[in-house]
C-alpha cells in the first residue's frame, strides 16, 4: 500500500468538497488539519469549520466521509471535528485567498 498515493488521492477528493457559503474547497480553505493513514487503510481526517455554528456542518462532515471512503485502498474513515486551533483566514492557500479577493 502506497500511503503517499492514498494521501494524494484523498486530497484530490477533499478538493471536491465545498462549504456552500464559500466558493472555495475545504482543502484550499485550510479546514483540513491532518490526514492520518495506517497500514490497514484506516484514515483519520482532522478538520475544522470556518465557524463553530456552521449551519451545514453535518453535511460537510458527511460529504468528507463519503469522498474519503471512495478513495481506493481506504478501508475505513473517521472524520474528527476540532476547533483547536480555531480557523482563521491565514490558514487558506494562496489560491483560495486570490479566489476570495484577499490578495
Amino acid at each position: 500500500m502506497d500511503k503517499k498515493k492514498i494521501e494524494e488521492d484523498i486530497i484530490e477528493a477533499l478538493k471536491t468538497v465545498h462549504d456552500p457559503e464559500i466558493p472555495v474547497n475545504i482543502y484550499e480553505l485550510g479546514l483540513v488539519y491532518s490526514i492520518d493513514i495506517n497500514d490497514a487503510g484506516y484514515v483519520q481526517v482532522t478538520m475544522t469549520l470556518t465557524a463553530p455554528a456552521c449551519p451545514v456542518a453535518g453535511e460537510i462532515i458527511r460529504e468528507v466521509d463519503e469522498k474519503v471512503r471512495g478513495v481506493q485502498d481506504v478501508s475505513d474513515v473517521n472524520v474528527m471535528l476540532t476547533f483547536d486551533p480555531p480557523w482563521n483566514r491565514d490558514m487558506m492557500s494562496e489560491e483560495a485567498k486570490l479566489e476570495l479577493g484577499f490578495l
